[in-house]
């Protein structure tokens, strides 16, 4: 038992048991994803986690604020990641490397735009996109993100109500993450699937740098 009286799911003094106790249940994480970015209300996680009850998202939430993962205000009804939260953008993110080099991944299934934000940390190529200077603008919904290529390479993600950049590129997660990851934005949008706003070449140009093969 915890001070606070919790039961422990693992009673070891191993610091990735001790990480587990506090995100390893079923959700957990995928919360924490749907948070990186920015604030949101509930219905708005629960949008981007289709597969999840209200009943355990409720229960999710309040053991991530006990653990300090999460804040939430209750007068506005938002619910947001703490600094201790934000820390885990990059296990999430080498979470998506490991998970390129297990077989049976199928992006066909839903995906959620965060979810495709903090994926692309993991799949770009860093020695390509390294001086591109590249600057997309994603929105999908009422979520809207920015990404600059920094010199090294590496997607820096703000979320933004009105994003802009070198080009724009609207539609849902799926849609967004075969355009990235399939034949290219230009393709997807002819075929009526994505909004294709600016500058064509450098939004082919800049979704060439991300792979799903390992």
């Amino acid at each position: 038992m915890t001070k606070t009286g919790k039961t422990l799911r693992y009673d070891e003094g191993c610091l990735g048991a001790h990480a587990l106790n506090l995100v390893g249940d079923r959700w957990a994480l995928l919360v924490v994803r749907e948070l990186m970015f920015a604030p949101k209300r509930f219905q708005m996680i629960r949008a981007g986690l289709p597969g999840v009850t209200a009943s355990v998202l409720t229960q999710r939430l309040g053991q991530l604020v006990q653990a300090g993962v999460v804040s939430h205000d209750e007068v506005l009804g938002l619910y947001a990641l703490t600094e201790q939260g934000r820390a885990l953008h990059p296990v999430l993110r080498e979470l998506c490397r490991w998970a390129l080099l297990m077989p049976g991944h199928d992006p066909r299934k839903f995906i959620s735009i965060s979810a495709l934000m903090i994926s692309i940390s993991a799949t770009v190529d860093a020695g390509r996109a390294a001086g591109s200077n590249l600057h997309a603008g994603f929105l999908s919904g009422k979520e809207g993100f920015e990404v600059i290529l920094s010199p090294k390479g590496a997607p820096l993600v703000t979320a933004m109500r009105a994003p802009q950049g070198d080009f724009l590129l609207e539609g849902s997660g799926n849609a967004l993450a075969a355009a990235i990851y399939g034949p290219g934005p230009v393709t997807i949008a002819s075929a009526g699937l994505i909004g294709l706003h600016g500058d064509k070449a450098a939004a082919q140009a800049f979704t060439d740098l991300f792979s799903l093969k390992p």
